[in-house]
């Protein structure tokens, strides 16, 4: 046990190199390439940790070269503003930096769409409460207001972060439906526009100039519009002339349109 205690210790500081030194040097000399050499050998020196820190967020959907990408940024940050002259060692220092750099990492720029850093909070606060409570309630999911009694949020909040759960994540409208067996995806759940429903607009909207006209003249209109009767048939029908329908149709549809225009309180 000792022994073993006295070789874990070790492994965990070689990524700690020594930094009171390359620090107090470091603040000392002014820019130029002595500094500039110094700075970079500084951060390669302390990139193993970065890494290391980086690691603990690999299983949350990134690629670890992007984390520890992420995390390099944060060590040359913590790098270029430690000062030894706190007192405090560097590494004290530089783990919350990297670390930070980390989690707003994942805050600002791995969310599938835009949520406010509030309820990505609300999100955090349900997500681990609602892993609890099920633990606890054999294997059901939690109620909205056992989540709030558990998180000491309202209700309110609570359902924003359930929804905000959803957010993180989105799927292809060509990811195939779960459990549907044939094949079928997404886009196919989404309704088409029904242009009748325009149409039926438009009807109800005509009707009370309809209904104002006399009979003959709707009788032109329902023949030549519902019965699809050229002009020359219903003037036969009717006893007129060509002409005679024409103007009357034209009237007719002019009347009823300035009708329905006012109805709508537009200008006719």
């Amino acid at each position: 046990m000792m022994a073993g205690a006295r070789q874990t210790a070790p492994e965990k500081q070689q990524d700690m190199p020594p930094a009171a030194a390359a620090f107090q040097r470091l603040r000392a000399l002014p820019a130029g390439p002595e500094r500039d050499e110094l700075r970079r050998a500084t951060v390669c020196a302390w990139l193993p940790m970065a890494h290391r820190l980086a690691s603990r967020f690999r299983d949350r959907g990134e690629p670890l070269d992007d984390l520890r990408q992420v995390a390099a940024i944060g060590l040359v940050k913590a790098v270029d503003r430690y000062d030894p002259a706190r007192g405090k060692a560097f590494e004290t220092y530089a783990v919350p930096t990297v670390v930070g750099e980390l989690k707003r990492h994942f805050r600002d720029h791995t969310w599938d769409l835009h949520v406010p850093r509030r309820v990505q909070d609300l999100r955090n606060q349900v997500r681990v409460a609602r892993r609890d409570l099920a633990q606890t309630l054999g294997g059901r999911l939690p109620t909205e207001a056992e989540i709030a009694g558990r998180t000491g949020l309202c209700v309110e909040d609570v359902r924003a972060g359930l929804e905000a759960l959803d957010s993180y994540r989105t799927l292809s409208l060509d990811a195939e439906i779960p459990k549907a067996g044939d094949g079928a995806c997404l886009a196919d759940t989404l309704g088409l526009c029904d242009h009748a429903l325009d149409v039926a607009v438009d009807r109800e909207a005509v009707k009370p100039g309809l209904r104002s006209l006399p009979e003959r003249e709707r009788t032109i209109l329902y023949l030549r519009f519902f019965r699809d009767m050229t002009q020359d048939r219903i003037a036969e029908t009717l006893g007129i002339s060509q002409m005679h329908v024409s103007r009357l149709i034209a009237q007719c549809c002019e009347e009823v349109r300035r009708q329905a225009l006012q109805g709508t309180g537009q200008p006719t």
